[in-house]
């Protein structure tokens, strides 16, 4: 990379998954890198051991004015003392998005979007790449345990990184390939309506680099659309399970609670393959990094060696304890197309005598856009539990107009049953008292509800 070595950055926020990805790579590249963050942890320790110079807690005088440049994560406001002490030094601010996008100019980018599944994509993708002997650089919005951590500097050429759209944050990225998953209605307190989602998955498709390539799902409808804006430019790419598609999953079978299906280049076979992962929805996923690692040159028998062989992230259908005939599960979905998907790849995988889902809405604006849609998908649990709503990012209007027991009894009249137990220890005695041998209990969303199933298996080790 040219013009980083000898730059000196400080983040605001460094801890953060995304912003501590971007310090290792700078530091890769010669760059001098100093931050500072709430609490200490071993992400932050290991960039002290990188050569980082990091603070605990925010203070003015963490701000030196030989400081080049200032990166802030997400969750910095206008309040935070080093970000008004930047702006009195009149140094240039930018935002994770921003820099992100600027550190892949330096490399050959591989941008992952969509509303669903962009943590495991870019997660398989650098783990197959890895494996390849790529030496990929990564920032993945997760903990991926075979690669050691959520962010991975190599001295590959390849930078995959998440591409979100909230905030039309990826809108700063120019990849030289990008991936369509799916696009459905999400972050409604940003976005007008479904179009306005749409219309910004455009944008971003159509920030791809000259001569760059667009991988798509030729099988959601919404992506379609955004494909059919594209006449020559980029070069597009498309996958699915059904035959029309470039590059296709066929006959799939499932086989004790994972898939096996054959992949198809057009209309020749490169091979079968057994993902790891479960659910349907990860055989697209698949086909997705398959999609990716053959444009970028590697041959179908390394893809097919490896592609089976990535276990999955952190907090995705992760297998936490079996217990006593209880088994313990902990999921990130936190939409509804997520949790319909999650407990059906739960019943293929476990074939419990019954779920029961312990589900932590995410933002109130979230839960009140798709209320009755969060109510249909909770048909294949057997029992749901609904604490408080997780609140991040929310307005005054949206905590006046849903809360968690209306979610409940909304998933009651569908015919299931749903209680609204507000505090986590709660919802431990409920679950210490009803469950039994044979259930499965799965905690669910993107707050801290991992929490609950955490002290849940300590309570069967220590107390039971």
């Amino acid at each position: 990379m040219t013009g980083v070595s000898g730059t000196k950055y400080h983040f605001i926020g460094i801890g953060g998954i995304g912003t501590s990805g971007l310090a290792k790579i700078l530091i890769k590249n010669g760059a001098i890198v100093s931050g500072s963050d709430m609490a200490d942890s071993t992400v932050v320790e290991n960039l002290r051991q990188l050569g980082a110079v990091i603070a605990i807690g925010h203070r003015p005088e963490n701000i030196t004015p030989d400081t080049d440049q200032v990166v802030i994560s997400a969750a910095v406001t206008a309040a935070n003392p080093e970000l008004a002490r930047a702006s009195e030094l009149g140094l240039p601010i930018r935002k994770y998005a921003e820099m992100l996008g600027a550190l892949m100019e330096g490399y050959s980018g591989v941008a992952i979007a969509g509303t669903h599944g962009k943590s495991t994509t870019s997660a398989w993708l650098s783990y197959v790449l890895a494996q390849a002997g790529q030496e990929p650089n990564y920032i993945v919005g997760a903990d991926i345990p075979q690669l050691g951590g959520s962010s991975g500097v190599g001295n590959g050429n390849c930078f995959v990184a998440e591409a979100c759209e909230y905030d039309r944050s990826f809108l700063n990225l120019h990849p030289d390939a990008a991936v369509l998953l799916n696009i459905e209605q999400d972050h409604l307190d940003y976005y007008r309506d479904e179009d306005d989602i749409i219309d910004a998955f455009a944008e971003f498709a159509a920030g791809v680099k000259d001569g760059g390539v667009l991988i798509a799902n030729g099988q959601d409808k919404n992506t379609v659309r955004v494909l059919r804006r594209f006449k020559s430019e980029p070069h597009i790419i498309q996958y699915g399970l059904d035959s029309h598609c470039d590059i296709s999953g066929r006959n799939p079978v499932l086989v004790e609670g994972s898939y096996e299906f054959d992949i198809y280049r057009t209309n020749t076979l490169l091979g079968r393959t057994r993902i790891a992962l479960a659910g349907a929805f990860n055989i697209l996923n698949a086909l997705a990094v398959t999609s990716v690692c053959l444009h970028a040159g590697l041959d179908a028998e390394t893809i097919l060696k490896h592609l089976g062989g990535f276990t999955g992230i952190d907090r995705r259908l992760m297998f936490k304890a079996k217990i006593d005939g209880v088994t313990v599960l902990d999921d990130y979905a936190h939409h509804p197309t997520e949790i319909r998907a999650s407990l059906k790849a739960i019943r293929e995988k476990y074939a419990p005598e019954r779920i029961w889902c312990v589900f932590q809405p995410h933002q109130y604006s979230r839960t009140r856009f798709l209320l009755d849609d969060f109510a249909e998908s909770f048909k294949l649990a057997d029992v749901t539990i609904v604490p408080e709503i997780y609140f991040v990012r929310d307005t005054a209007e949206s905590k006046r107009t849903v809360n968690a027991q209306m979610l409940a009894e909304r998933i009651g009249q569908q015919g299931c049953e749903a209680l609204f137990i507000n505090e986590f220890s709660g919802i431990l005695e409920h679950l210490k008292t009803h469950v039994k041998d044979g259930d499965l209990v799965v905690t669910m969303g993107a707050g801290t509800i991992w929490k609950v199933a955490d002290e849940y298996i300590q309570w069967f080790r220590d107390d039971r």
